[in-house]
């Protein structure tokens, strides 16, 4: 019998020579928000080889400087990389400049390494965090390396099935518990519909008072921002 995909010579058992060659993504659903004291950043935790499933907790909010975060989809080594260079550059700006970056300083670091090796990478970032100076805000650098601040942005696999959720149930000016709550519905949905999201669902809220993480799970209740 001849191999079929991933599948051995008997049909039965995987190729794993095959499989070593597949590369492992963040095939994914992310998110980040704007609401009324700061930002919410979140995300699955499922990362896949092929169609199988390498990894079901990993960790895709990857802190860049003391109040910036980054959600990653796309290569898990590609977006890794470019986190890391981009912590590195803003840890530069801060002690050349003796004061921190802003989250549009480190947007524009995102997008000159995104766009710069578009051709190599297989990167969708969004990038959101709070300062002084302009308060919450969020970018989003999808695959191309172009740039977008938006009220709230959404990326990955699990994305297309959660743009009428997000329209619907959209408002600006949030609390922080309407926030929390708009992303978990959000993700809850996407990691029901996208076959290459699911785990746990990670947060992080970025305020004035710095960052605080959350962790749930998919299958917790959600009643939706604002209701009960």
């Amino acid at each position: 019998m001849q191999n079929t995909g991933m599948l051995g010579e008997d049909g039965i058992h995987v190729d794993m020579n095959h499989l070593k060659k597949g590369e492992v993504n963040l095939g994914t659903s992310i998110m980040a928000i704007n609401f009324r004291d700061g930002v919410i950043l979140g995300a699955d935790s499922r990362t896949t080889t092929g169609a199988y499933i390498a990894n079901r907790v990993t960790d895709k909010l990857t802190q860049v400087s003391d109040t910036i975060w980054c959600c990653r989809s796309g290569s898990a080594a590609d977006t890794q990389a470019v986190a890391d260079i981009v912590q590195y550059y803003l840890g530069m700006y801060a002690t050349t400049n003796d004061q921190p970056p802003t989250t549009q300083t480190a947007a524009a670091i995102f997008q000159d390494i995104c766009y710069g090796n578009k051709d190599q990478l297989s990167a969708g970032i969004i990038i959101a965090g709070y300062d002084k100076r302009n308060g919450g805000q969020v970018y989003s650098i999808p695959l191309g390396g172009s740039l977008h601040k938006q009220s709230y942005a959404i990326a990955g696999s699990g994305s297309t099935y959660i743009y009428g959720f997000c329209d619907d149930n959209w408002e600006e000016d949030m609390s922080e518990a309407d926030g929390i709550e708009f992303v978990k519905g959000a993700l809850r949905e996407a990691i029901k519909w996208d076959g290459s999201s699911g785990g746990v669902i990670r947060m992080v809220v970025l305020t004035a008072k710095g960052a605080q993480r959350h962790l749930y799970l998919p299958d917790n209740g959600y009643s939706g921002p604002g209701r009960t």
